[in-house]
């Protein structure tokens, strides 16, 4: 018996047991009484057109106006009165509020597209936690406009460690591809503005009875004000994703609305590959279906068949200036419904289980999708998933047929913070060949140690034909945050036989010790300086013959001013060991051991403004050379209907070995005629691949996903072959019918 399975039996032995002690721990620490109310149930529902002051049901219903500011003067009361009323009907959820605002010509607007980010605009938006388990919810939240934003939270909305990842789709625990039936209208007058949300219970997951309690918060967003402020009390450094320390919904009396909803499609597709025949033109019609049905208020069964993600945005563009695999995020809807529930690892590092490797090839072709099934939701305290998909096969890229198959379970210790799971996925051929399958097997678990710290953790095994040791895997991460404070201590090891299929692994067979010290300051009397942010953080990437491949130690502070503004001035002190040379951009580097230092500036405007700019620029020492990388992204907006924004990353690389420039740009433009209908494109060009790709969409949403689209899609490789050049227009109609409704 090795030692590294010694050590996995050790760090399994330790995760059972401290979160078996976290189900009987009580909490250390507390903020004191978190804010409570009454559920008010209505005898007649209100109309929702977002007339709140003279609507006589409101009246009725008491009012909630104790918000407390978290910037920029933290702990005092919000600075503009602020009225919220919750209520619920035997169907429906409802929130009212009422934003009022003494200078209602500063009210800001500055996106109408569904789910765009309400953090740089006057904004109002609350979160439930229907469960009560303390981790889990969904948000939703508004413009003056009435923008619709809904998000699924998992795990308190917390992420990776791993900073300096793309991350998409589901971001931080946060998904916001996570998309719900419900309704929201606003107005606006010489008052502020208000708001009136109605969300149907069938659009929720919750346990029915008498008497049930959910946890509840608010927040507001005063643009003129760079404010924030929340119903409940939060220590610096939290937002309305904490839910552990959210507020109570009492009294709730909720039946099992039933749900049964048929979501068919239909498709036609004209593609032309110019680098074939110019002039033949390929025309394809296809039509499928999705069937969710609530097998209880707090588990669905969802069917699809013949699945398609046309409408789906493309991908960003990537150069790999390294050695280690490239991360594209997930963003098809179906496999980000519900993802946090089947997510064990370490997001863009180790992650067990990759929903991209489903339909997707390793060349990022498509592979038809057949159909299959997910069962996800929560029994009791504990969150259950099933997946299962079937996918075709494609004789050109020699793909068999695959079977592909999850299983989770991971029980929430109520009041706790902690919980104790495991996944198992399955990859199956279904061609001929023998041995072609692909297992893993994982236990994660959370200790949550009062409110400030927790100790989290996963030890995972692959099963592969032909490999028989050193297929492990796990991770242990001690973590203290509250009060500024985020402290941080960690080790992750993979085997050089870990065989992650269905996941995705940035660089195998290392061992990776990582810490972080961070400490978020307030400021009091120095003028527009809010607060700032020291912090130092180490990640190291050894191999198993104890030789340090890639260190990282970052030391930085962050300077944020009650404007909005902010700058980040750092140090990175690198090593990278490179026991095989490889290539960039057709410039060798050797086999050696470099240590070299670079700076990082990074600067943010006020994203309030119609004109905003984020970069980030390194200078410094890069393997046995130099450079000077340029990145970020700039927004422009002309009110709220007409948005822009361009990204760009530029990288000037001299080595001794040769020299190279590396550019990738793109270009998203959008126009919301309502928030409900939109025109999108992303232009996108590299200059090392040399391609070219613009991806047009428009979209006509009635509810939840569903409705008309229009994609017009151009990649083309610029280069001497030119052996990609395609052109392909779909037009897509989806339908939902509400069988049950």
């Amino acid at each position: 018996m090795n030692n590294s399975f010694l050590r996995v039996v050790f760090f399994s032995t330790l995760l059972v047991s401290t979160s078996l002690f976290g189900q009987n721990s009580q909490l250390l620490d507390s903020l004191g009484s978190r804010p409570e109310l009454q559920a008010f149930e209505l005898s007649q529902d209100p109309t929702i057109d977002g007339e709140i002051i003279n609507d006589p049901i409101w009246q009725l219903v008491p009012p909630i106006e104790n918000l407390v500011q978290i910037r920029p003067n933290y702990g005092s009361p919000v600075s503009e009165k602020t009225v919220i009323r919750v209520a619920y009907s035997r169907t429906t959820f409802y929130v009212a509020v009422v934003c009022h605002d003494s200078e209602p010509d500063k009210i800001v607007v500055s996106d109408s597209r569904r789910d765009a980010d309400l953090n740089d605009e006057d904004s109002f938006l609350f979160i439930i936690d229907t469960y009560h388990d303390r981790q889990n919810g969904f948000l939703f939240g508004t413009n003056a406009q009435g923008m619709e934003y809904d998000a699924q939270i998992d795990n308190e909305g917390k992420g990776n460690f791993n900073a300096n990842r793309q991350q998409g789709g589901v971001i931080g625990g946060t998904n916001i591809n996570w998309d719900a039936s419900w309704t929201v209208k606003t107005q606006m007058g010489d008052y502020g503005w208000s708001a009136e949300f109605a969300i149907p219970f069938r659009s929720l997951r919750f346990a029915s009875g008498n008497n049930k309690t959910w946890g509840l918060n608010f927040r507001r967003n005063i643009s003129k004000n760079t404010e924030t402020a929340y119903w409940t009390s939060l220590p610096l450094g939290f937002d309305m994703k904490r839910l552990s320390l959210a507020g109570t919904l009492n009294g709730l009396n909720l039946k099992n609305p039933g749900n049964l909803k048929l979501i068919p499609y239909a498709l036609a597709q004209v593609s032309n590959n110019k680098a074939v025949d110019p002039n033949e033109t390929d025309t394809n019609f296809e039509v499928g279906a999705d069937i969710k049905y609530s097998v209880t208020p707090s588990l669905t069964l969802d069917l699809t068949y013949n699945t398609d993600f046309a409408q789906v945005e493309v991908d960003d563009q990537q150069v790999n200036l390294d050695r280690f695999n490239l991360f594209f995020p997930e963003k098809r809807a179906f496999f980000l419904e519900n993802a946090g529930q089947f997510s064990v690892g370490s997001p863009g590092e180790v992650d067990l289980f990759f929903s991209r490797r489903i339909g997707i090839g390793d060349d990022g072709s498509l592979v038809p999708i057949i159909g299959g099934a997910r069962l996800s939701g929560k029994v009791g305290q504990t969150n259950v998933g099933f997946l299962s998909m079937f996918t075709d096969d494609v004789e050109s890229a020699g793909i068999d047929k695959n079977n592909f198959t999850v299983g989770r379970v991971n029980h929430d210790f109520q009041g706790t913070r902690s919980s104790l799971g495991g996944i198992f996925i399955n990859r199956a051929g279904l061609g001929d060949v023998d041995d072609d399958y692909n297992r893993v097997f994982a236990m994660d678990g959370k200790w949550g140690i009062g409110n400030k710290a927790e100790v989290t953790g996963f030890v995972a095994k692959s099963t592969t034909p032909g490999i028989e040791e050193n297929d492990h895997a796990f991770k242990l991460l001690a973590n203290y945050n509250w009060n500024g404070w985020d402290l941080r201590a960690g080790y992750t090891e993979v085997g050089e036989g870990f065989n992650p299929e269905v996941g995705f692994l940035q660089r195998t067979a290392f061992k990776k010790p990582e810490f972080l010290i961070w400490k978020a300051h307030r400021l009091k009397n120095m003028g527009n300086l809010l607060e700032i942010r020291p912090h130092v953080s180490y990640r190291g990437y050894w191999n198993f013959d104890d030789e340090l491949i890639t260190g990282f130690l970052h030391v930085d502070n962050h300077w944020e001013f009650k404007s909005g503004f902010e700058i980040h001035t750092g140090i990175n002190f690198t090593t990278e060991r490179v026991l095989e040379e490889f290539t960039l951009s057709n410039v060798t580097v050797p086999v050696g051991n470099y240590r070299n230092q670079e700076l990082q500036f990074v600067m943010i405007t006020n994203p309030n403004n119609a004109f905003s700019l984020s970069t980030r620029t390194f200078i410094g020492g890069y393997f046995n050379g130099d450079r000077i990388t340029n990145s970020g992204t700039a927004n422009y907006r002309i009110g709220d209907r007409f948005i822009s924004s361009l990204t760009f990353s530029h990288s000037d690389i001299q080595l001794e070995t040769g020299d190279f420039t590396a550019l990738v740009g793109g270009l998203r433009l959008s126009y919301s005629f309502t928030p409900r209908m939109f025109v999108q494109s992303l232009i996108q060009r590299n200059n090392v691949s040399e391609i070219t790709s613009v991806n047009a969409r428009f979209g006509w949403l009635q509810n939840a996903n569903t409705g008309l689209f229009v994609v017009f899609n151009i990649v083309k490789d610029d280069n001497d072959m030119d052996l990609l050049n395609n052109q392909v227009v779909t037009i897509k109609y989806t339908h939902r019918f509400d069988i049950l409704n």
